[in-house]
């Protein structure tokens, strides 16, 4: 059963980052965040731009606070969205988006094919891969049901650029599912952003990395972003 429902996130979803749960199968993942807690505010500028920059260098706060804001508006529209499904992507593009470092992962994916095409090709390539991301986390938080997420507690990064976070999916009568949020901080902006997802021992990257690069290579860069295209609509 574990490796069911292991395969099937692999199936809906890559590298994302989310919190306190989802319904079935990738939807059980595709959203690990749970509330993070803020102080009482402070009168003093340099005291608010103090937790703004933690908020900004921390991967655990950057994890819960997209997962706040996420199932926040998910649960405010629950009957606009029961009318208009489509208004998802409008909450997946504001709320979790900005936290997925889809850019990179498309990199990454890309592998040995970067340098090989052009500066419009890649540009094309991350644009369609945005978009199915997109799409991808629609389809998985429209089945959004309650489940719990429990994360390590925050940990100093000690100076490194990428950290695991690892994090537990429970539901009543079902297995704890183990996920391990790979995180990236980016030189100039400091910021942390989620760039692959670990389930179970099966990294989402990996395995696209290893899907895609084989249709690039039989059939062309072009072709797969066509491709994407066509999966994202």
């Amino acid at each position: 059963m574990r490796a069911l429902i292991a395969k099937s996130i692999l199936i809906i979803g890559m590298f994302s980052i989310v919190s306190p749960v989802l319904g079935q199968s990738f939807a059980t993942n595709t959203s690990a965040f749970i509330a993070i807690t803020s102080g009482s505010s402070s009168a003093s500028t340099v005291s608010n731009s103090a937790i703004i920059e933690t908020e900004i260098i921390s991967p655990y706060a950057v994890l819960k606070t997209a997962g706040t804001n996420l199932f926040s508006r998910i649960s405010a529209n629950q009957q606009a969205l029961e009318k208009f499904p489509h208004l998802m992507r409008d909450i997946v593009e504001e709320e979790l988006m900005p936290a997925v470092d889809y850019r990179y992962a498309s990199y990454r994916i890309l592998g040995k094919h970067l340098k090989k095409i052009s500066a419009k090709q890649r540009a094309d390539f991350v644009e369609a891969m945005r978009h199915y991301l997109v799409r991808t986390y629609s389809v998985a938080l429209a089945k959004y049901n309650n489940q719990d997420v429990i994360f390590e507690p925050e940990q100093p990064t000690n100076g490194k650029r990428i950290i695991s976070v690892k994090a537990e999916i429970k539901e009543l009568d079902a297995p704890t599912i183990n996920i391990i949020f790979q995180m990236r901080q980016n030189k100039k902006t400091k910021e942390w952003k989620a760039y692959d997802m670990t389930v179970e021992g099966i990294s989402l990257l990996t395995t696209k990395q290893a899907e895609l690069n084989d249709k690039i290579s039989r059939q062309g860069i072009d072709h797969v972003i066509l491709e994407l295209a066509a999966l994202a609509k």
